[in-house]
């Protein structure tokens, strides 16, 4: 019987969020809190101590975030899996938190049976997500048989040939004859639409996507 008792961390930086779901949790036989974390780097140590089953993460902490947590607990404990129960359910937050290994996607709305039925559910290695959260992975899924640059505006596309030769922003605007407040504007909208974490990997995608190629100079 005890083998069917699903091990449970919660990582989550208020304190009565941990409370109130520990006080749940804890009315099932079948789950066992084994730990609360107030931040990523507590939960992190955490695991190390108790190798919990599954970790219920925050996204939104301090010192770090429930992202970079997600992608070092799967390091450490790749038998643990990660429900991610956040409040966010914008795409820079589902998309980063999902190629960090989280299994499960929740926002904090979500029924109480339902909760539970995640929990047993990710023990056993199966997903679940919020409606809203699944919508959007489809939608990628469909996008990823096209390239994805598709998701750009031509200036957009001009300012990214302009990233992956290594220009500054104040080189594009100067190239671009646009303000570099403008130019700030759209290396944000790049990176938020392509799910990209900085200039660097904008530039590598540009790269393989072929939309620029080092020996040519950007094209106006």
């Amino acid at each position: 019987m005890s083998s069917e008792i699903v091990r449970v961390l919660l990582v989550d930086d208020h304190a009565v969020v941990r409370r109130g779901l520990s006080a749940f949790l804890m009315t099932y036989e079948e789950i066992d809190v084994v730990g609360e974390a107030a931040g990523g780097t507590e939960g992190i140590e955490m695991v190390k101590q108790f190798l919990p089953d599954v970790v219920l993460m925050d996204l939104v902490m301090p010192e770090m975030d429930g992202i970079e947590a997600t992608r070092r607990i799967r390091q450490i404990s790749p038998s643990t899996q990660v429900i991610v129960l956040t409040s966010y359910s914008e795409d820079e937050r589902i998309f980063p938190a999902i190629k960090a290994g989280a299994l499960s996607y929740l926002l904090k709305d979500v029924g109480p049976d339902e909760l539970v039925r995640a929990i047993k559910a990710a023990r056993r290695g199966e997903a679940t997500l919020h409606p809203a959260v699944a919508g959007r992975l489809m939608h990628e899924l469909t996008a990823a048989r096209t390239s994805p640059l598709d998701e750009l505006t031509d200036r957009e596309r001009e300012v990214l040939t302009c990233i992956a030769r290594g220009m500054s922003n104040a080189e594009i605007a100067n190239y671009l004859t646009i303000g570099e407040r403008t130019v700030k504007t759209h290396v944000s909208n790049i990176l938020s639409k392509l799910h990209l974490q900085d200039r660097t990997q904008a530039a590598l995608l540009a790269l393989r996507e072929r939309l620029v190629s080092l020996d040519t100079p950007p094209e106006r």
